[in-house]
């Protein structure tokens, strides 16, 4: 990730948008017992229908073990193990995750591919019973020594979907970063290595929902003059994607990548997008809504009280609310919190969930009438994931 540009240390900020002429309420956060152990970092945490999924990456001496969880009525469950290895790769904005599928799960994840740090590779693996897992496949088929990641799984007709950032057609400084899309069967075979986007940010987290009308792809782009807005791509069918379409004109010209890619999430044919931008230097976080599958969006909404490192996280409730996260620094102080707004525009206040450092990216996920979050705090000279709960009415 060369040329990079990173902000200061901030805080998280949880929103949650809600329809209704009255400000919505604010949230109240519990905290839930984390399934992960001493030494663990890089949370990330899917849905699929009212199941939802905590995966982390616990380190001790030179092996790193990639763990994950599910959320049941009583807590987290029992933590199981899809992989450890000395090469596997942790970087906190570059995260594996595990999805659930029909018939088990499915987990994406970094291994190191040499010395050249921007070289990894993406590897995919299925598991029945999330102990025992299918040989790891890469999702691309170029076999070059560059950068495959940024990965976000989603069902995909009767299998599973992949889109990563791929750096095939990079040559150290030079050549452009492509956003592309594979899929695999219900049999785990692997189906096809698709190009979405030909010209993308270089390090900015990609985010997938699926619509009423099929998966919707946001990510930040790459224009010709540096203008790195976020885009959203619909599958059209048939192996192609639409032409992406721009979320908002902020005209963020920057010749680096900020690594602060865009959160998605769709409810039937309504789709939010939550991101951060920074034209002229002004640091700004903002949701917009479309209620056409994501062919349209409407005014983008402000989602920072003070000051935003973006780090952006959305998720739709059952009411039609969108829940927010960004990441939020204010008097030297960073703090990870949670609001409630309506679609509409209107805000609720803001609640703190706790106090996080560094670069940090936290996590939420929304099923039933709760919404989780996850996020990693220091211990002394280590780390731990944490998560907590708000309950949704």
């Amino acid at each position: 990730m060369k040329n990079t540009w990173i902000a200061a240390s901030g805080c998280l900020v949880i929103w949650a948008l809600s329809v209704g002429a009255q400000s919505p309420a604010a949230l109240k956060v519990d905290a839930v017992t984390s399934p992960a152990g001493a030494n663990s970092s890089v949370p990330q945490m899917t849905t699929a229908g009212d199941r939802v999924a905590l995966s982390w990456v616990e380190r001790k001496g030179k092996t790193s073990t990639f763990k994950f969880a599910e959320r049941t009525a009583t807590g987290w469950s029992t933590p199981m193990t899809v992989i450890a290895s000395d090469k596997l790769m942790v970087n906190s904005a570059d995260v594996p995750s595990v999805r659930v599928t029909p018939d088990g799960y499915a987990a994406a994840w970094l291994m190191e591919s040499g010395p050249d740090p921007e070289a990894y590779d993406l590897r995919v693996a299925f598991s029945g019973d999330g102990k025992m897992w299918t040989t790891p496949k890469p999702p691309n088929t170029d076999k070059t020594t560059s950068q495959h990641g940024f990965a976000t799984l989603f069902p995909f007709q009767s299998g599973i979907g992949v889109v990563w950032l791929d750096g095939r057609a990079t040559h150290g400084d030079e050549g452009d970063m492509q956003l592309r899309f594979a899929s695999f069967d219900m049999a785990h075979r692997f189906q096809s290595d698709t190009l979405i986007d030909s010209r993308v940010c270089e390090c900015c987290s990609t985010s997938v929902a699926v619509t009423a009308e099929g998966p919707i792809v946001a990510y930040r782009d790459r224009s010709a003059g540096e203008i790195r807005d976020i885009y959203v791509a619909r599958y059209a069918g048939a192996g192609k994607w639409a032409a992406p379409v721009r979320v908002h004109a902020d005209n963020f010209k920057i010749e680096a990548c900020p690594i602060n890619g865009p959160s998605i999430s769709a409810n039937g044919k309504d789709v939010v997008v939550a991101w951060f931008t920074a034209p002229n230097d002004k640091q700004q976080s903002f949701v917009a809504f479309s209620h056409d599958a994501g062919r349209t969006f409407g005014k983008a909404v402000k989602v920072e009280d003070q000051g935003t490192l973006g780090r952006m996280q959305v998720a739709l409730a059952p009411d039609g609310a969108a829940i927010v996260g960004w990441v939020e620094f204010a008097n030297e102080k960073s703090t990870f919190k949670v609001r409630r707004i309506g679609a509409d525009g209107m805000r609720g206040p803001s609640v703190s969930v706790a106090d996080i450092s560094g670069t940090r990216f936290p996590r939420l996920a929304v099923a039933k009438n709760e919404a989780m979050v996850a996020w990693t705090e220091s211990e002394k000279e280590s780390s731990r994931v944490k998560t907590a709960r708000i309950a949704l009415r």
